[in-house]
């Protein structure tokens, strides 16, 4: 799993940081992120912990928002 760190620098070279940050202000990031335990996602996400991981982007991908987001951030990676 790639460290996210690095995840979040290639993001800021690219100039594409405060595009995916607008996206996580957003109404739907709003509303996905009251669905998240943020401490169990930040525990997942430092522990390499994928199953976790992949049951929560299960849990976004499964409402109207989490498509609607996931969408929007694909557009912006092909930039």
């Amino acid at each position: 799993m790639r460290n996210f760190e690095s995840i979040q620098q290639e993001l800021e070279r690219s100039g594409k940081g405060a595009e995916l940050n607008a996206l996580a202000r957003s109404e739907d990031g709003a509303k996905l992120s009251a669905m998240l335990d943020g401490e169990k996602l930040q525990k997942a996400a430092q522990t390499g912990d994928g199953e976790a991981l992949r049951a929560m982007l299960g849990t976004v991908l499964s409402t109207e928002e989490g498509r609607r987001l996931a969408a929007n951030i694909k557009k912006l990676m092909e930039k």
